[in-house]
């Protein structure tokens, strides 16, 4: 796990959510192992593989609330495999399930390429 000062992230959260118009409630992260995650995933979404990030979003009314769980073994491969600094993938991963939580998908046609603008603008706003 990298450093982490949690008043810098929670500016920068708001900041981040404030810029899609919503409001920050209650956002929990637990980070986990690889084997963790892939119990998350298949327990809960009834997917088999492993992933670096799952959100569970219980926004109501334009406040986002949710959990989102890491998987930090996930977060250093990944940094790895693209030639990445750890901490700036680590804070790709951490806005990337914020972003979720504004109404952001990945999974369908073109979905992707927003989300990755996305994430860029986010991490300019750090």
């Amino acid at each position: 796990m990298p450093p982490v000062n949690e008043g810098v992230e929670n500016a920068w959260i708001l900041r981040v959510v404030a810029s899609h118009g919503k409001r920050v409630g209650d956002i929990n992260y637990v980070f986990c192992s690889d084997e963790e995650i892939l119990d998350v995933n298949l327990r809960y979404l009834q997917h088999d593989y492993y992933t670096d990030v799952i959100t569970f979003d219980y926004c109501a009314n334009g406040i986002l609330s949710g959990d989102i769980y890491i998987s930090l073994d996930t977060v250093r491969t990944n940094a790895e495999q693209f030639g990445k600094a750890y901490d700036e993938e680590f804070h790709r991963v951490l806005i990337h399930g914020v972003l979720h939580l504004v109404g952001i998908n990945d999974k369908g046609p073109g979905e992707r390429e927003i989300m990755e603008a996305a994430e860029d603008a986010a991490l300019a706003l750090r």
